[in-house]
């Protein structure tokens, strides 16, 4: 009697190529650790400078040159690929960080903010090597690809927060402040990162694919998917952006000093990037929708403990909007690694929402109060679940 066939044995997920993937991870990582070590800390440069009105023009000039840089270095990296692309963006961040570095030495204000703007262009370029990490692997494996990227930036941050002490003693050695001297470390580990990308041997990608087939913006977002998609990617980046960067002004009126606004600031970057190594597999194995549902809901929640009374609260707010915000970015990135030609372009709206969210939440919170903001953040944070009604569709 012929035996039955044996039962099927569902196939094994494909390894990651970690030897490939490793120089892109390790130029994020420096990425990420000069952001830490630079323009973190732009504003206090301007306030040293004599300029306190000012403090808050780098951070806007920054994403200003972001969203204006992202669909550039998009159509640069459809064109020439993304190691070309990658290297030109660190390259240019290097160069801006050492005008930042050379600006604020001298006193001289706008050289120092043509810095910032310089290191801000760079960000919208080197910001999309989570695209060219999703494009390494197979498509069942690109969140995990995305996850492990997102702890390359923990691993970054962590360096260069742990690097403090040398900074300072750079700083005195040169005879300026550690803000300044970061300046000049940032450059020279984007300067690194370059280099890394020289060695680095990208897969022949969808965007390397697309070359010679450019949709205009029109076309592109007429593509099946990719509106749905960017108006997740671009609501969780405005809604992070904006309440990351004016809870910590609620928490300087209830009183909470320096020290716990630092442990504010981060406790929302273990939540944005710490759980990469979770989120990314779960959206590989249950779905994109997965990713829109659970980060609209957290940013919902994110923005409504943050009304809640007490310091503890703010600190609750904080962690979960950086885990709200990694769920619906890994999906979104994810989906939208399907659509080399308008990643620049949706990329470039993600910081467009997240500067019109800083400036408008800055007139909301003076005319209304922070609880204002923080409803009409919540009520936008639902958008994603229209994404994930268009997700299940597809």
């Amino acid at each position: 009697m012929a035996e039955p066939p044996a039962a099927a044995v569902p196939a094994a997920a494909p390894a990651l190529p970690l030897g490939r993937l490793f120089p892109l991870y390790a130029a994020q990582a420096l990425a990420t650790g000069a952001t830490t070590v630079s323009t973190i800390l732009a504003a206090l440069v301007v306030g040293n400078l004599g300029f306190e009105s000012l403090i808050g023009l780098p951070a806007t000039l920054i994403s200003a040159s972001a969203a204006l840089s992202a669909g550039l270095f998009g159509a640069l990296m459809l064109s020439r690929g993304r190691r070309v692309g990658l290297a030109s963006a660190f390259a240019l961040g290097a160069l801006g960080a050492g005008l930042g570095f050379a600006g604020a030495r001298a006193g001289l204000l706008p050289v120092f903010l043509l810095g910032a703007s310089l290191m801000g262009a760079a960000q919208g370029g080197y910001q999309q090597a989570r695209y060219a990490a999703a494009e390494s692997v197979p498509e069942s494996r690109r969140g995990t690809a995305l996850g492990l990227l997102m702890l390359m930036s923990v691993a970054g941050s962590l360096l260069m927060t742990g690097f403090s002490g040398g900074v300072e003693r750079l700083g005195e050695r040169l005879g300026t402040t550690p803000e300044v001297a970061g300046w000049l470390v940032g450059g020279g580990l984007l300067g690194v990162a370059a280099l890394l990308m020289l060695v680095w041997r990208p897969v022949t990608g969808p965007a390397q694919r697309a070359v010679g087939s450019r949709p205009g913006f029109a076309a592109t977002f007429r593509q099946p998917g990719v509106r749905s998609t960017a108006l997740a990617l671009a609501t969780a980046q405005g809604l992070m952006v904006t309440l990351m960067s004016l809870t910590p002004h609620r928490a300087h009126e209830m009183g909470v000093d320096h020290a716990g606004v630092a442990a504010l600031i981060s406790g929302h970057i273990v939540g944005m990037f710490g759980f990469g190594w979770l989120t990314g597999p779960l959206i590989d194995r249950l779905g994109v929708r997965v990713g829109y549902v659970g980060g609209s809901v957290l940013l919902a929640a994110a923005a409504l403990s943050a009304t809640l009374p007490g310091a503890a609260w703010l600190g609750v707010s904080m962690f979960v909007l950086g885990l709200g915000w990694n769920l619906a970015f890994v999906a979104g990135s994810k989906a939208l690694s399907r659509h080399p030609a308008a990643q620049g372009l949706t990329d470039g709206l993600g910081y467009v929402a997240a500067g019109a969210g800083t400036l408008l939440g800055g007139l909301v919170i003076a005319q209304l109060g922070f609880p204002a903001l923080a409803y009409a953040c919540a009520g936008l944070a639902l958008l994603p679940l229209w994404s994930a009604w268009r997700a299940g569709r597809g």
